[in-house]
């Protein structure tokens, strides 16, 4: 469907592409955190496992903008093309 000149299907199909992205990216911060640990490196340890947190909140709010694109959709006032 398309609202306002933006194919909202596509759309979301973007942003879980990039969440796809952000959430393989994630696992990686995630691996090298726990290999500085492993060799003890506490200091690099800690920033990776904040730059995991940093990558979650990244994915919650592509999430809400998921969720927004679907609200703001039906009540766009513009012009609306429904594939029948």
């Amino acid at each position: 469907m398309c609202t306002n000149g933006v194919n909202t299907g596509q759309f979301e199909h973007m942003i879980e592409q990039i969440d796809d992205h952000i959430k393989l990216e994630r696992h990686w911060v995630h691996n090298l955190a726990h290999m500085a640990g492993d060799a003890g490196l506490p200091t690099v340890d800690d920033k990776l496992h904040s730059a995991q947190l940093l990558l979650d909140e990244v994915r919650a709010l592509l999430a809400d903008a998921k969720d927004a694109l679907e609200d703001d959709a039906e009540s766009a006032d513009g012009v609306v093309i429904s594939l029948v």
